[in-house]
């Protein structure tokens, strides 16, 4: 599996005789989650959208899946000076995943199916409209469970023949009944039961427009508007869904903008026994 390598820059901005930092911690990559620090009162642009910023100086961007080499970050601190720097994203190539033995019908839905896809759809990306000030985001994360990866970040999926839209997540494959743990503080935005195509399905909120979904969970233990703090028991791994088998789909956006979890949290702890860190 490919390492993700992460970077720490610090950007000094300004004239010599007035000099604040830009402080930029993550992985400049597509789908890379970034979490940055500037002098509190300042404003950030990220290509062209005005990002939240907290009261301490925090905030945190992130990349999409295909998000081009170049990116604008604009910084404009309390006295009005403002700097800009041109943010080089490393570009990826992808894995081609072939998954065959699905249903027909959850490969290609029906009209009725459809109507339901929308109206599903419209759930979620209403939750994730939410631009919280929580800093949820800002602490270390951990995996929400552990175990054999049988699926990656940004591969083409190739279902019962039929070339469908990237996988946007990570499969995690572990037996029904698995608890399953919030890998970082955030409020629960979203409970389904029952999505045609996620199953079990949970949003968790960590603040700055960064969500967390869980998918085709068996059991969820949470509420929607409940708070939740890392490593507490949210949901149950299940195999509710488009699946062939008991798993958790763990996936990310910041905003609109599908991320990749494993630049925040790492390698899963069974490849760094593995690689002797």
């Amino acid at each position: 599996m490919r390492r993700i390598a992460s970077v720490i820059l610090v950007v000094l901005l300004g004239a010599p005789a007035v000099v604040s930092a830009l402080e930029l911690s993550g992985s400049l990559i597509q789908g890379g989650v970034v979490r940055g620090e500037v002098q509190p009162g300042s404003e950030v642009v990220f290509d062209g959208r005005k990002i939240r910023v907290s009261e301490q100086g925090r905030f945190v961007l992130g990349f999409d899946r295909d998000a081009p080499e170049k990116m604008r970050l604009e910084v404009t601190r309390p006295d009005g000076q403002t700097s800009v720097r041109a943010l080089r994203v490393e570009q990826r190539e992808y894995d081609i995943q072939r998954i065959d033995g699905l249903p027909p019908r959850k490969v290609t839905p029906n009209e009725a199916d459809l109507k339901r896809i929308r109206q599903e759809g419209a759930l979620i990306r209403e939750a994730r409209k939410r631009n919280d000030p929580r800093t949820d985001f800002a602490t270390d994360w951990i995996w929400p469970v552990t175990g054999p990866i049988s699926g990656v970040y940004g591969s083409q999926r190739i279902l019962n023949g039929e070339p469908r839209r990237p996988h946007y997540g990570w499969d995690i494959a572990v037996p029904t009944g698995t608890p399953v743990k919030a890998p970082a503080p955030g409020v629960v935005t979203l409970v389904h039961d029952d999505m045609f195509f996620s199953g079990g399905t949970l949003l968790l909120d960590h603040g700055h427009g960064l969500t967390s979904a869980f998918l085709h969970l068996s059991r969820i233990t949470v509420a929607e508007g409940e708070r939740v703090e890392k490593g507490e028991k949210i949901a149950e791994v299940g195999a509710t869904g488009r699946v062939t088998g008991a798993h958790l789909d763990w996936r990310m956006n910041w905003f609109n903008s599908r991320v990749d979890p494993r630049t925040l949290v790492g390698p899963m702890p069974e490849d760094r026994a593995a690689a002797g860190e």
